[in-house]
């Protein structure tokens, strides 16, 4: 048995509403928010970034799980917005949480799956018995250029998860990984924003992707769409995750924990992770939960989850997901949002 052993999400307090971009750039608010189905979404501290907010879910699955953090053989940091080019997030992750200087660690780039990235790896290296503990974390602060609909949905946040084979809280049966070349986003080297498809970014992309992960996983699990108590599918809007699962047969009573993160903006490496760990706050013992992840690129992972008698000991451990969202944000006109995300470059 592999699984998770502990979890953790945060998500920062600042906040801007979908109706500050849309007057900024005389957008339609109710269009806007009808067609994406956001109705806000989280923005970064000036003093906070991935590495911080790795920092910050990483400590809250620690107190999901009772071991020691030098016993965590390898730790993986996936994310689109890393601070440092030449400099690895894990090093300094690792020294915050004294897991250094005995592991292994990788930062990891796939776009929005670079999270579930991580979480095959760790789960593997747990599973082949080359470690005892292994972490897997999504964060990122993602932009997205002045008026492009990117702008109203990249967001900031992050999910930690630690795997293991004692004590699961949530235990692993399958996974499956599905990945094209197909570039319908993408960012090079020193851009400052990054571009994606239109369109292109729907149908040819995640929808092929999340759906051809999702039919593998089921037929190589022997499951079917209402044997899963939850379902959760990477969310760059409200409606695609909603879209997919009803064309694999999922409901949306299946799909409402994980989903719910979407109202304030989720396209980050940490987005259908943190969606897993809304839901684990709300799972019950014996219940089945289906995930999918998506990254442009591109590609998709796929997990099955069976949560364990020992979930309901540590869901109110660390705060919740839900708690999160909930507890007391600090709302930013788009003046003190441009300044936050350095939306304005001042030469010298």
């Amino acid at each position: 048995m592999v699984g998770i052993i502990g979890y953790g999400s945060y998500i920062p307090k600042f906040r801007i509403k979908a109706e500050q971009i849309a007057h900024q750039w005389g957008k339609d608010a109710k269009a806007i928010k009808r067609g994406l189905m956001l109705q806000e979404k989280s923005v970064p501290g000036l003093d906070e970034d991935t590495i911080t907010i790795s920092v910050a879910a990483a400590k809250k699955a620690l107190k999901r799980c009772d071991i020691d953090p030098k016993e965590i053989g390898a730790l993986y940091i996936g994310s689109e917005s890393h601070p440092y080019a030449v400099k690895p997030s894990g090093a300094t992750v690792g020294e915050a949480l004294g897991i250094v200087p005995d592991f292994h660690t990788a930062d990891l780039e796939f776009a929005c799956k670079a999270g579930s990235e991580g979480m095959f790896i760790a789960q593997a290296l747990v599973k082949a018995g080359e470690m005892k503990y292994a972490m897997a974390i999504g964060a990122d602060t993602s932009q997205g250029a002045p008026a492009d609909a990117l702008e109203f949905s990249a967001s900031a946040g992050g999910s930690a998860f630690i795997f293991g084979n004692e004590n699961i809280l949530a235990e692993l049966l399958f996974t499956h990984s599905y990945t094209t070349d197909t570039p319908d986003f993408w960012r090079r080297e020193g851009a400052f924003y990054p571009h994606h498809g239109g369109r292109f970014t729907g149908e040819p992309a995640y929808f092929k992707h999340v759906q051809g992960a999702a039919k593998a996983i089921l037929k190589k699990s022997g499951y079917k769409p209402s044997d899963f108590k939850y379902a959760i599918f990477h969310m760059p809007n409200g409606k695609f995750p909603l879209t997919v699962g009803k064309k694999l047969g999922f409901t949306d009573e299946q799909m409402e924990p994980g989903w719910v993160v979407n109202l304030m903006g989720n396209t980050y490496s940490g987005s259908s992770p943190t969606g897993l760990s809304a839901t684990l706050d709300v799972a019950k013992p014996g219940d089945l939960i289906f995930m999918v992840s998506f990254g442009s690129g591109a590609g998709s992972d796929a997990f099955i989850f069976k949560a364990t008698d020992k979930i309901v000991k540590v869901q109110d451990n660390a705060e919740k997901v839900r708690e999160m969202l909930a507890d007391d944000p600090i709302y930013l006109d788009y003046g003190q949002y441009a300044k936050f995300r350095e939306k304005i470059i001042m030469n010298e």
